[in-house]
């Protein structure tokens, strides 16, 4: 058996205070007075994220993306079970703001109890999104889980395990203080490991909060830092191990790749020994295609099949959400521009043909450009309709005054066409000028009396 106890730095709070009794040890092998054990390392599960404006897009399977942070989580508690791990750590924003209902709750409550029945004890800081989330707070956790307070520092030590865990939860959504800089110096005898919600040196995708450098963490002269809050799996330094695990589970096209935890062994001589693995149920991938080593659109259409074809080998029997972007100096540039509707089509019928099922086409991205020595139109109304598309582009004013001619058109187009980040904005020249580049194919096409069909 071990016990919990609390260094008399930071003695939680009552409201802080979420652990129960002593539970079993697990995971563990003692040699002599050390002990070899295992734990899981996981962050920003967002916790049924509602990822708005998923029935916008065709065929997309809306329910099967919103459950996959549930599964996910279902995953990680089975990886414990099946490792037979000591304790798993969870690095902050565990939840995705204020909840919808209390269902979010109940089902984490769930979760934890198969961990408290396997004799697994849990330990969690709050981030940017979960000290966001008032309900937590009336949130009675179960025993064996134990939830850092947000006023300042605290150290939970396994005694017969030889382990320190030091965390500390935001106080707020925004916190912009170095809250390492605070934890308390390592507990002697003890494989020390620092719970920290934080964006570290800095990451373009993320809000700086809680930001640290490599050296305060050296500093602290622990053993294993476990990193939330950056959704990019990432090693910082090796010794001391210092690592992002990345999130649980992928939301969007942004968070593509393999998505999951890090198993950490500690060996007897507290040797650190990490290991990813993949619990994502749904996985979002880029299909990047060089439409340049294609000379027709049959060849561009097997290319794609290939690649779609090698990532759902990798899958993994995962259902996946695939952005294809096609790319180069392409010989059919053109009638990849004029004939959109049907590439649209052809792409998504190879999905279903390749995956069976199990590959959806989230969106097609034609950013391919004519061959170098490409003749130009250079004559007639070919000539004209570039030249006056190449003004629009530079000019806001003129693209501003075709706003009068568009407007009964903005009126007629669906909410879903007018909200969120894929937007159709006819009313701003900034959101008019990328769909210049869809229209002088489209139009030359029609002149030419080529590729009209959609």
């Amino acid at each position: 058996m071990f016990q919990v106890q609390y260094t008399s730095l930071a003695a939680p709070s009552q409201e802080n205070r979420r652990t129960g009794p002593a539970l079993p040890i697990r995971g563990a092998v003692c040699y002599g007075d050390r002990v070899m054990f295992k734990f899981l390392h996981a962050a920003d599960v967002h916790l049924d994220s509602p990822l708005k404006g998923l029935e916008r897009y065709e065929g997309s399977p809306a329910d099967e993306i919103r459950g996959a942070t549930r599964r996910a989580l279902e995953r990680l508690v089975d990886l414990a079970i099946g490792e037979e791990v000591a304790l798993v750590l969870l690095a902050g924003d565990l939840y995705d703001g204020q909840w919808r209902d209390y269902n979010t709750g109940l089902f984490f409550i769930a979760q934890m109890t198969r961990l408290r029945e396997a004799g697994i004890r849990v330990y969690l800081v709050a981030g940017n999104h979960d000290a966001a989330n008032r309900t937590t707070r009336w949130l009675q956790l179960p025993e064996g889980v134990t939830l850092f307070s947000s006023r300042k520092p605290e150290t939970a030590v396994l005694e017969d395990l030889h382990v320190a865990v030091h965390g500390q939860s935001f106080a707020a959504a925004a916190v912009f203080d170095d809250l390492a800089e605070q934890y308390p110096a390592p507990r002697g005898g003890c494989f020390n490991i620092g719970l920290l919600h934080t964006s570290a040196t800095g990451s373009a995708e993320h809000e700086r909060y809680a930001p640290c450098t490599l050296d305060t963490l050296r500093s602290k002269q622990y053993d294993y830092w476990a990193l939330g809050h950056v959704h990019r799996r990432e090693v910082l330094c090796r010794e001391p191990f210092v690592a992002f695990s990345g999130n649980l589970q992928g939301r969007h096209i942004r968070e593509s790749g393999p998505k999951g935890c890090l198993l950490v062994t500690v060996d007897d001589d507290q040797s650190v020994r990490p290991e990813f693995r993949p619990l994502d149920v749904l996985r979002w991938e880029r299909a990047v295609v060089d439409a340049g080593k294609s000379r027709t659109t049959d060849e561009l259409l097997s290319e794609i099949a290939d690649r779609l074809a090698e990532l759902h080998g990798q899958s993994d029997g995962r259902l996946l959400a695939v952005r294809v972007e096609l790319v180069g100096e392409s010989a059919v540039h053109e009638t990849l521009r004029a004939r959109r509707g049907r590439l649209t089509g052809e792409i998504r019928s190879q999905a279903i043909q390749v995956g069976g099922g199990e590959i959806w086409v989230e969106k097609i991205l034609v950013d391919t450009s004519p061959p170098r020595g490409a003749k130009d139109a250079a004559a007639g109304p070919l000539a004209e309709l570039a030249d006056l598309l190449r003004r629009l582009k530079c000019d806001a004013g003129e693209l501003a005054a075709l706003d009068a001619d568009f407007s009964a058109l903005w009126s007629k187009l669906p909410v879903e066409l007018k909200e969120g980040p894929d937007a159709v904005r006819l009313d701003d020249p900034d959101g008019l000028r990328p769909l210049l580049d869809d229209v002088e194919p489209l139009l030359a096409g029609r002149l030419l009396g080529k590729d009209a069909a959609p």
